[in-house]
């Protein structure tokens, strides 16, 4: 019997199980360690070792072996992984020692080692459960979190220490608060010093935060989940930094003006000393500080500041063997590398993340054309880009191995494999059954990059006009047009049901640089339907679109967008699936929405322009709400209050709540189920074929 589509796609968490990642090449270039699961469909995820000379793998570290419970993961694991998307079980996170011969990790709560030379694994009689657990340099002992405090166990004797003891519930030490890990991408509070000898350990206290409680309406004999979530315009967790030694002593309490700069975006600690990055609250301005471990007093190294605001660029700081800073500038409409305060990249190629810095070389990603992203090199003597093609992939170095990832517009499966070599790190994630035909063009004045996918087999000069599913994302941080042809595997089976599927990244997204991300700024609306318009009148002109019958799609951010479009534009979109919308933009989160919109205190009017609740009495085109009840990143108040102005204002729709489901839909039948509901929908509310 043929899988279809969706149930392939749910079962293999959309085609990620079986897929090398989280790679880490040891600096004598002898191992490559990575995770993966046996096959496209198990989803529980193991240790592996990959000889970059033979291409021999080795499995390290297998869950099932083990034979740890899983069912019952610590909150803060559950959390993590929400914060992270990850969908997979098992082994999903390690950490290695600086030689990369040790490796720890959790399985249920349990601490863990694995000797990755010989692939002897054994437990550590840790504080349970354990969350976040990092190696020190040496190698020699393992510092974690259990019960909000950090902790520091000896490998050799299992010794145990808490170094930072919480005080209260209300307050952790080593833990990422909500919206470092959701919106800063910092999923870690804790950092060791070169000799692992030392922490910078971040302390938050949650005190002055929202508590909201998320409740499963579906087993009212279970408590809510008390979250503590920091809606834009009220109080944020208090951070502050701290340094201990590996025994438990406290040397020094990091100094910074925490009232100006109270966003700790990341830190790290070098042989030159610990590194911290703050934001102010309206993040126009970011200071890069470098940190006395002594007493903790603290130097300026790099300031910057943007009128509108400033992107968190990953891999940076960091510095080269000689110190100099490893920093971006946004320079003329490019995002440029910098080293030592001089831009070493030309205007047009965008950089995306720094992702290695060797001696005087940098590693970093970038982009001349905004749907591919390659692998560039820079060193004194000039820049090298290490991908060809068109595609979309990343690296990771270790001493002079470099292992490259990545996929291209015409393959449904990435490749990882050691640069220079043929070799390999052998992929088990599923073939699709499904082969996507998709074409890219750039749309309009704007060139905004488009993607159209028809139905297989269509022939357009049959005369036959077909209704269009517009499919966007459209939010900042995130693409949907990239030269990658598993993103569009999905839009290719709705295509299969007799639509015009378009894609299109309007401004805002990114790839496009900072004049491209900044148009939005204060406008969450106009801007981004604008755009989505004239992709969809560009498209119209080289496709036959019936624009009579116009569908859009979408979730998050883009869910929003599809709800905004059939209230501000029923001209032109006649239906929407909207799913986990943000309806009102004071129910989100600080750091993301005041980037963009503000404070509300002293913008009321900029979120009322971009709030949909107001909208309510517009309605007149079909509506599909959906939204997991346990969603705690965007809330189901947002679907249920912009239901509750529907129905006041006498206009029906169509809510669909999803029990036990959070921000992801990674349950089976859910996801499977999810795709055939919105199909079913959409046919029947789009208007009848002329």
């Amino acid at each position: 019997m043929t899988t279809s589509f969706p149930r392939q796609s749910a079962r293999t968490r959309r085609f990620t199980l079986g897929a090398p990642r989280g790679v880490t090449v040891s600096p004598d270039g002898s191992s490559v360690i990575f995770l993966r699961s046996k096959s496209g469909a198990d989803p529980v995820t193991c240790l592996w070792r990959l000889d970059p000379a033979t291409g021999a793998e080795r499995l390290l570290a297998d869950p099932v072996a083990l034979d740890i419970d899983e069912r019952d993961l610590p909150a803060e694991e559950r959390a993590r992984r929400e914060r992270a998307r990850e969908s997979a079980g098992g082994i999903v996170a390690y950490s290695t020692d600086e030689a990369v011969r040790t490796a720890a990790f959790t399985l249920g709560g349990q601490l863990f080692v694995a000797d990755l030379a010989t692939g002897a694994v054994r437990q550590l009689p840790a504080e349970t459960p354990v969350f976040g657990p990092r190696l020190d340099p040496k190698g020699a002992r393992v510092a974690y979190v259990s019960g909000r405090s950090l902790h520091v166990i000896d490998v050799a004797s299992g010794a145990d220490t808490v170094v930072a003891r919480s005080e209260s519930e209300q307050v952790s030490y080593g833990l990422a608060e909500f919206i470092a890990a959701e919106e800063m991408g910092r999923m870690r509070g804790f950092w060791w010093s070169p000799r692992g000898d030392a922490l910078l350990v971040a302390r938050v206290d949650e005190t002055p935060v929202l508590r909201w409680h998320i409740a499963d309406p579906a087993h009212p004999e279970r408590p809510a989940q008390k979250v503590a979530y920091p809606a834009a315009g009220t109080p944020n967790a208090i951070v502050s930094l701290t340094i201990v030694t590996a025994e438990g002593e406290k040397k020094a309490s990091v100094s910074w003006d925490r009232g100006m700069y109270p966003y700790l975006v990341t830190a790290l600690w070098d042989g030159r000393g610990p590194l911290i990055v703050v934001q102010t609250r309206d993040q126009r301005s970011l200071r890069v500080l470098g940190v006395d471990p002594l007493n903790g007093e603290t130097r300026m190294a790099h300031n910057a500041h943007d009128a509108a605001w400033l992107e968190i660029v990953a891999g940076v700081p960091a510095r080269t063997g000689s110190g100099a800073l490893v920093w971006t500038l946004d320079d003329d409409g490019t995002r440029r590398l910098t080293v030592g305060g001089e831009p070493v990249t030309p205007p047009g190629l965008q950089v995306r993340a720094v992702l290695d810095v060797t001696g005087s070389s940098v590693l970093f990603t970038a982009s001349e054309e905004p749907t591919e992203i390659h692998v560039w090199e820079y060193t004194p003597e000039g820049l090298t880009r290490l991908t060809e093609g068109s595609g979309v992939f990343g690296a990771v170095r270790g001493g002079g191995t470099v292992v490259l990832s990545g996929t291209t517009l015409e393959a449904t499966r990435s490749r990882t494999w050691v640069h220079g070599t043929d070799v390999t790190v052998a992929n088990h994630a599923e073939t699709p059954v499904i082969t996507p035909k998709v074409e890219l063009f750039a749309a309009g004045d704007r060139a905004i990059r488009t993607a159209v996918l028809l139905p297989s087999g269509f022939d357009p000069a049959s005369g036959e006009r077909l209704p269009v599913l517009v499919d966007p994302y459209g939010g900042p941080g995130a693409q949907r047009v990239l030269a990658a042809g598993r993103a569009f595997c999905e839009a290719q089976y709705l295509a299969d049901q007799g639509f015009a599927v378009i894609v299109a990244d309007n401004r805002g997204t990114p790839g496009r640089g900072p004049g491209w991300e900044r148009a939005i700024a204060g406008d969450f609306c106009d801007v981004v339907l604008a755009d989505q318009i004239a992709a969809l009148h560009a498209a119209a002109e080289r496709y036959p679109l019936d624009l009579s019958r116009v569908a859009i799609r979408g979730w998050s951010f883009g869910g929003f967008l599809a709800a905004l479009a059939v209230l501000r534009r029923p001209d032109v979109f006649h239906a929407a699936v909207a799913g986990a919308p943000v309806t009102d933009w004071t129910l989100y989160d600080t750091h993301y929405t005041e980037r963009y919109l503000g404070d509300p205190g002293e913008e009321p009017d900029v979120y009322k322009a971009n709030s949909l609740i107001d909208d309510a009495p517009a309605l007149e085109r079909p509506l599909m709400l959906i939204h997991g009840l346990g969603d705690d990143n965007v809330v189901a108040a947002h679907t249920l209050r912009l239901s509750s102005a529907l129905l006041a204002a006498g206009r029906p729709h169509t809510v669909l709540p999803l029990s036990g489901v959070t921000h992801m839909t990674p349950q089976e039948i859910v996801a499977e189920n999810l795709l055939h509901l919105q199909v079913a929908f959409l046919r029947e509310s789009l208007p009848p074929a002329p």
